[in-house]
C-alpha cells in the first residue's frame, strides 16, 4: 500500500497548551481513513495540522515532500478541507459557492475562465446538483448544503480530501448519502479521503483504514473492521457495546452501557 501523507513526530498546542502528543502515522493513497476518538481528543486538531491551518512541530509529508514546502495555491490544488459546519453568507447560491474552489486557479485579479466553468459544471454534477445551481444555500436542507461544500471542494481538483465530521447535525438518510457520495468519489475518481467521524460504524461501513486518538496520542491505526471492536469502545471510550452482524456481511457495535462516568 502506498502512502500519500507521512505524519512524524506530530505536536501541537494551542493557547500554550500541548493538545497533539508526538503521534505518528500514515494515510494510504486513493483510499478512505477515518479518524476516531472521544470528544476533545485531538481529531480535529491533527486534521487542521496536516492541512496547514495550525502550527505544529514535527514533519508532514506529503508525496514525499514536506507541506510547508509547498505554495498555498500549490498545497490547495492537493489538498482541500471542510471544516466541521462551514459557514457562508445566506444569499449566496450553490453556483458561487462552487465558484469559490476554482480560487487555486486563478492569478492576481483574475476571473473566471472558460476553464473554470468547465470545472465547476463538474463538481455539481458529480455531487448531482447541477438542478440546484442557482438556489441559495438558506434554501437548502442539511444534506443538501453539505453536497454543495463538497461540490466546492471538488471544483479545487485536489488529490486528497479532509472532511471534519461531514455527517454532523444531519439525518440517518442524509448521512448516508453523503457517506455514500464519499465512496462514489473515492472509487470513480480516486480521491484519498479522510475524515473525522463520530459515528463508529460509519468508520467500519465505508472506511479502508483508521487511526485512532485519545488524549492527543495515538491508541492504535490499521483495518476498521479489525480494530473498531467492543473491546477498543470499552478502552477509549469507556463504554460497553455489544457486536452484530449485519445483511451486507460487516458488523456493527450498539453501545449498552458506561462502564464509567465519562470524562470531559
Amino acid at each position: 500500500m502506498v502512502n500519500i501523507i507521512e505524519v512524524n513526530n506530530l505536536v501541537v498546542g494551542i493557547n500554550q497548551k500541548e493538545i497533539i502528543h508526538n503521534i505518528s502515522f500514515t494515510i494510504p493513497e486513493g483510499k478512505i481513513t477515518a479518524i476516531i476518538g472521544p470528544n476533545g481528543c485531538g481529531k480535529s486538531t491533527t486534521l487542521k495540522a496536516i492541512s496547514r491551518n495550525l502550527p505544529y512541530k514535527g514533519s508532514v509529508n506529503f508525496k514525499g515532500k514536506d507541506v510547508q514546502n509547498f505554495s498555498r495555491k500549490e498545497f490547495a490544488r492537493a489538498l482541500a478541507i471542510l471544516t466541521q459546519s462551514p459557514q457562508a453568507p445566506a444569499d449566496l447560491t450553490v453556483r458561487d459557492l462552487v465558484n469559490m474552489g476554482r480560487f487555486p486557479y486563478h492569478s492576481f485579479l483574475g476571473g473566471m475562465t472558460s476553464e473554470d466553468e468547465k470545472e465547476v459544471l463538474w463538481a455539481l454534477e458529480q455531487t448531482n446538483l447541477l438542478t440546484m445551481q442557482k438556489r441559495f444555500l438558506a434554501t437548502l436542507s442539511g444534506g443538501e448544503r453539505q453536497r454543495a461544500w463538497i461540490a466546492m471542494a471538488l471544483a479545487q481538483r485536489p488529490e486528497v480530501l479532509f472532511l471534519d465530521e461531514p455527517t454532523t447535525y444531519l439525518d440517518i438518510c442524509h448521512q448516508l448519502e453523503v457517506m455514500q457520495l464519499l465512496v462514489k468519489l473515492n472509487a470513480e475518481l480516486g480521491i484519498t479521503i479522510v475524515m473525522v467521524v463520530h459515528e463508529l460504524n460509519h468508520a467500519i461501513q465505508y472506511a479502508d483504514h483508521v487511526v485512532v486518538i485519545k488524549a492527543g496520542e495515538l491508541v492504535t491505526k490499521g483495518s476498521p473492521k479489525e480494530i473498531i471492536k467492543p473491546k477498543l469502545l470499552a478502552d477509549v471510550f469507556n463504554v460497553k457495546a455489544d457486536e452484530f452482524s449485519c445483511s451486507n456481511g460487516l458488523t456493527a457495535l450498539v453501545p449498552v452501557n458506561i462502564i464509567e462516568q465519562c470524562k470531559q
